[in-house]
């Protein structure tokens, strides 16, 4: 029955990849492009492949439930950021890089909006996001949409800024808000106020919360007398998978995108858990020992495929019996990730029951059939790329991290580059990525955007 499914699954998404329009994208403000899509599409993402379902509908009825002020980061504050606070984020790799200083003030809007989930019928749901504000005199503002990495609290989301244990969008607000640009970041289904189980590398899903915390962007900035501007796209690690998902939905929809910038990229799930499960120093020089963090990320992977594709048996057949009540007390949120730290094996293969890892290779039942499905890369791009990524990562390896550019180069899609985020002999790690793309893609967003009328 399950193969059965998964046949007529992917049946379904070869149909609706060759509907997608591939037509060169013009650059135009963000404004005009999201009232036409709103205004002529049904933006409802099909399960497991993310193709758009392409045809008339009524104009949407607004998207967001209702946005709030949550504060405002003072100029101050942001430099902060930048210094004293990434320093603590990063150790001493952040000594080495140099943000711009904050120019502008920016104000908080935490954000609840109405979608949908395309694994279970588009049952309606709401999540939650961040849209962040300059305090400028210009009218109309460039957007960078960004996409969180990992985060094992449900309230460690770019709508609650100023949580300890959450640094990521801080630093994106005061480097790109601070600079001038709208920021717009998603909490994702099962985060923030959203009441879902946690989505986790769950494509379709991903795409949908991107796509509608988008839109109702679009509603409270025109509530807030500003225009969106060009468009660009940003993320780290779980968030650079959900950036190139994203960006394929984008492209589908027409609406155009200037850059897109991705870190440490988990472009292809199967490989990154195959790596995982199967390459140690002995068989990889360049293999870097793995973060004790990774066994509960992946007993989270495991349960968001359970929940979302409907395999209701899989952490039974996939988690050692001794571990599946602790994996699942983690995933729904009943312990913390230390907790889970402490009470489950250290090493993935000691998570994992036998023959669930012997199937790995062959990609030999649902689970990993999904993960193949859930790549993000295999498609033509139309839109620049950077792909930033450390010699030092602990989770994503560089052969995952750059597959995107060389698939783009064979394909003749747009520029894509692979930057190393090394500086000099200190060699980045998977937070290191992270922050130095984030201050070359930055220089990166700037120039276009000052060349581009």
């Amino acid at each position: 029955m399950h193969q059965i499914k998964r046949t007529i699954l992917m049946v379904v998404a070869l149909i609706g990849s060759l509907i997608l329009p591939i037509a060169a994208l013009a650059v135009d403000d963000l404004d005009k492009s999201l009232a036409v899509a709103m205004a002529n599409h049904d933006s409802r993402i099909s399960p497991r492949i993310g193709a758009i379902g392409i045809k008339k509908t009524a104009a949407r009825a607004r998207i967001y439930e209702k946005y709030e002020y949550i504060g405002t980061y003072e100029v101050d504050r942001l430099q902060r950021i930048l210094t004293s606070e990434l320093s603590v984020f990063t150790d001493k790799f952040s000594d080495l890089i140099y943000y711009p200083k904050p120019r502008y003030r920016v104000n908080l809007y935490r954000v609840i909006y109405r979608s949908i989930i395309p694994e279970q019928d588009n049952r309606p749901t709401t999540a939650s996001g961040l849209v962040a504000i300059p305090e400028t005199t210009a009218t109309t503002l460039p957007v960078v949409s960004y996409q969180h990495g990992t985060v094992f609290g449900k309230d460690s989301v770019p709508s609650n800024p100023d949580d300890p244990n959450y640094m990521e969008t801080r630093l994106m607000v005061a480097r790109f808000a601070s600079q001038g640009y709208m920021v717009v970041a998603a909490d994702y289904f099962g985060k923030g106020l959203s009441v879902e189980v946690d989505n986790y590398v769950v494509k379709a899903s991903a795409q949908q919360a991107c796509l509608d915390m988008l839109f109702a962007a679009y509603g409270v900035s025109a509530k807030l007398g500003i225009r969106m501007g060009h468009l660009y796209l940003s993320g780290w690690s779980q968030g650079a998978w959900n950036t190139l998902a994203f960006l394929n939905t984008l492209q589908a929809m027409n609406i155009p995108v200037m850059a897109a910038a991705v870190a440490a990229t988990p472009s292809d799930p199967l490989a990154m858990v195959s790596r995982w499960l199967h390459v140690t120093a002995d068989n990889d020089p360049h293999y870097v020992p793995s973060p004790d963090y990774l066994v509960p990320l992946v007993a989270m992977l495991i349960h968001s495929y359970e929940e979302y594709y409907g395999l209701p048996w899989l952490s039974q057949t996939a988690i050692k019996p001794a571990y599946q009540q602790a994996a699942r007390d983690f995933y729904l949120y009943k312990i913390s990730v230390i907790d889970a730290m402490n009470r489950l094996p250290k090493k993935i293969n000691e998570l994992l029951q036998e023959d669930f890892i012997a199937e790995s290779s062959l990609g030999d039942n649902d689970f990993y059939a999904m993960l193949r499905d859930n790549e993000v890369y295999r498609w033509r791009s139309k839109t620049p790329l950077h792909a930033y990524y450390g010699s030092a990562d602990d989770v994503i390896a560089p052969y995952i991290a750059t597959l995107p550019v060389e698939y783009q180069k064979a394909v003749g899609g747009a520029a894509a580059t692979a930057i190393k985020a090394d500086i000099g002999d200190a060699k980045a790690n998977h937070r290191g990525a992270f922050v130095y793309g984030v201050e070359d893609q930055g220089r990166w967003f700037e120039q276009l955007e000052a060349n581009t009328p």
